[in-house]
């Protein structure tokens, strides 16, 4: 095949998968681990509550955003060759194959595996006469307040619904009269109430609250006959981001679209089975919806996201064993954590097998009480509202340093939080500033200025995960803490850019930012392996991401391995290329890994013809990411952390346990369909060479401890 054929080739819309449906693909990945029998029963649940979210947020995000295109007549088709609108139908029909899955699932999880380990999720007419008397009083003293009716008739027009809320749609009419009335109730989960109201304190026996509410409207209506009580949950659109280009204060314009989502057009209305075709119409109508694509009818708990409040029962012989990070074995805790990574130059981080407390929150600890320190710089995306690395940025503040914070208003469902944080680090005297106008601020980078007796120092860290206490036990990160003048330089250069937008040209030495550097750098290098390859040598390129849907990377990729070149991608869950394709993809393999950690590092690896590389950082291969975003890649220089870098990825690659491959159709089949009970995933070894890492430092301290004790014995 010439050149010129092969690039017809790469336009031609078969050799691409569509986001959406790749995306949808990975989700039935994580449905399949809630029907793992051999996984523990509310490791099960709790993937069966991320399913549900994950289905959650798709439509706010995903559909909503296809919605939206279609609203505006945008016909274009995406590299695939499909229109917004043919987008939203395949959406639909893969969507329809889910559900009855989900359904199957759910059904036997929630109302067969859990009752035998002795959790009970009951019916209200299944209690006894005075276990309902109990739980009506107990609904009324602690329920009944929280809830206030609202009917629907010609002079109250129909209430306003809020997104992901479950809802009671009652028929209702005064005695010996034929008039309907109509009402809705809202059920007020998280409103200081359990969505599974327990039964006794005895044992783990629960009725959802819809089914208490639905059984006690007497109180609400009294007096009233009560006709039917049907369930409905709504779900809004999440993209309602303005125009930043001309916002003369972007928080008051992130404040004003969070406003505006609330109220957002619905693009999913979720109702259960017993609901009349009456009512679901009247329904789909109130809320602009087609009855037909629009409407989902769940066989199945409305709201499975609800699901982790069951996870969180004390029941650990049904839960993994608690994993408990070790401590990075290169920062001892007798020793100054500047004058360790002067030491090291560059030590590599895994977050979730080495802690994070001690080692980001010790950086940035120790960062805020040296007084050497002058100064902090940080960008902050996603983090805990109660973290105590805000604490420390503030006390760093009040101990007189200069505290510097980009604050990423526009993080997707942060928004609020983040509005809440900046405000109440500028308070406390810190520098906040929102980024580059038009650009998120994804990086994720510490810059930390100390005075040493040679003039300053600047200390970097640089990372794949967000800096969030409680994601970085659940996610699978790694990040660098790094002593080089060149990344200080670069890692200044960068927060200069970003404190003021001011973009001429900067001369990076390491850092490979985006959008202005990093996506033609990756282009270069993936076709830099090409020609330095040879027969007894071939190229190989590994990268390891979130998703890959840039359209150039992927043409890009296509080429190398047209040309030779082997390629090995670890890609969580959307990726455009099919892998296998006879004459152009034959030497790409796709890896997606799901398991007990979400695999969140980005790793980039080039063989370069023998002249490795190693990259790391916050960007994905995504268009969004690429041109859209300040990112930044670090490369990995140091011998020892290249080849823990490279054992990360074969274990991965080389998985038995969690590992699914990527199929020419697009479709996606388990390395391993019936692994074996207690089998080692990727993720299950890495603990245990994080834990080997510790303990031979610790050996060889205590080697060296020895030998300097001889010493001395022998100079006595």
């Amino acid at each position: 095949m010439g050149k010129e054929d092969l690039e017809a080739r790469l336009n031609d819309s078969s050799l691409y998968q569509n986001r959406e449906l790749s995306w949808l693909k990975f989700n039935d990945r994580v449905l399949y681990q809630a029907k793992n029998k051999k996984s523990p029963l509310l490791e099960r649940v709790k993937f069966l509550a991320i399913s549900g979210s994950n289905m959650d947020e798709f439509y706010m995000k995903r559909i909503g955003g296809l919605k939206q295109q279609v609203a505006a007549g945008i016909q274009e088709t995406t590299v695939d060759g499909l229109t917004p609108q043919q987008q939203i139908d395949a959406c639909h029909e893969y969507i329809e194959t889910y559900q009855s899955e989900k359904e199957r699932v759910s059904k036997d999880l929630i109302f067969s595996d859990l009752a035998k380990a002795g959790i009970e999720i009951l019916k209200y007419n299944q209690l006894t006469l005075a276990e309902q008397q109990k739980n009506r009083e107990w609904f009324y003293d602690n329920i009944f307040p929280l809830i206030t009716p609202q009917s629907i008739d010609s002079a109250h027009p129909f209430p306003f619904v809020s997104n992901l809320s479950l809802n009671l749609f009652v028929t209702l009419r005064y005695p010996d009269e034929q008039e309907i009335s109509l009402a809705r109730v809202k059920v007020p989960v998280g409103a200081g109430a359990n969505r599974f109201q327990r039964i006794d304190d005895k044992k783990n026996r629960f009725i959802l609250l819809e089914d208490l509410m639905e059984n006690n409207l007497d109180l609400l209506f009294p007096g009233m006959e009560i006709v039917s009580c049907e369930l409905f949950r709504v779900t809004r659109n999440a993209n309602t981001s303005k125009d930043q280009e001309h916002a003369d204060d972007l928080l008051e314009l992130i404040e004003t679209t969070l406003k505006f989502r609330r109220v957002a057009p619905i693009v999913r209305l979720q109702v259960t089975p017993n609901m009349s075709s009456l009512h679901r119409g009247r329904l789909a109508a109130e809320m602009g919806l087609d009855e037909i694509k629009d409407v989902a009818v769940s066989k199945c708990i409305l709201g499975l996201r609800d699901l982790w409040e069951l996870y969180h029962l004390e029941m650990p012989e049904h839960k993994e064993a608690k994993h408990l990070p070790v401590d990075h074995p290169l920062l001892t805790k007798e020793r100054n954590i500047f004058h360790s990574i002067r030491e090291h130059k560059e030590i590599l981080l895994q977050h979730p097998y080495e802690s994070f407390a001690t080692s980001i929150g010790r950086f940035l600890y120790e960062a805020a009480t040296d007084p050497k320190v002058r100064g902090i710089k940080m960008t902050l995306y996603r983090t805990d509202p109660d973290s105590e690395i805000i604490n420390y940025l503030i006390r760093a503040a009040q101990n007189g340093k200069q505290v510097a914070v980009v604050v990423e208003l526009k993080a997707s469902f942060d928004e609020q939080a983040n509005i809440k944080l900046a405000s109440r680090m500028e308070e406390a005297g810190i520098h906040v500033t929102y980024g580059v106008v038009g650009l998120k601020t994804h990086a994720k980078v510490i810059l930390v200025i100390r005075q040493d007796f040679r003039g300053l120092r600047r200390y970097v860290h640089i990372g794949t995960g967000n800096y969030h206490p409680v994601t970085s036990r659940l996610y699978s990160d790694v990040g660098i803490l790094i002593y080089n003048k060149d990344v200080g330089r670069d890692a200044t250069e960068l927060f200069n850019y970003l404190t003021t937008g001011f973009s001429p040209k900067r001369d990076y030495k390491k850092l490979l930012p985006a959008p202005k550097i990093l996506k033609k750098t990756l282009i270069d290098k993936i076709e830099r392996e090409v020609s330095c390859q040879s027969k007894n040598n071939p190229g190989l390129i590994r990268f390891k991401m979130n998703a890959l849907e840039d359209v150039d990377i992927t043409k890009a990729l296509y080429r190398a391995a047209r040309a030779g070149v082997k390629i090995e991608l670890l890609v969580r869950d959307s990726c455009r290329i099919r892998p296998g394709l006879p004459n152009i993809s034959e030497n790409i393999r796709v890896v997606s890994i799901v398991g007990r950690f979400l695999e969140h590092a980005r790793i980039y690896y080039f063989q370069n013809g023998g002249n490795e590389e190693f990259f790391i950082g916050s960007a994905d291969a995504m268009k969004r990411n690429l041109e859209y975003r300040v990112e930044a890649l670090i490369p990995v220089e140091t011998a020892p952390l290249r080849e823990q870098l490279r054992e990360f990825m074969e274990l991965q690659l080389n998985d038995k346990v969690g590992a699914w491959v990527l199929q020419p159709d697009g479709s996606y089949l388990p390395v391993n369909s019936n692994p074996r009970k207690g089998a080692s995933s990727c993720q299950d070894k890495l603990i245990k060479l994080a834990e080997k890492r510790q303990h031979e430092v610790q050996r060889l301290r205590k080697r060296k401890s020895r030998q300097s004790g001889d010493m001395k014995l022998k100079k006595r």
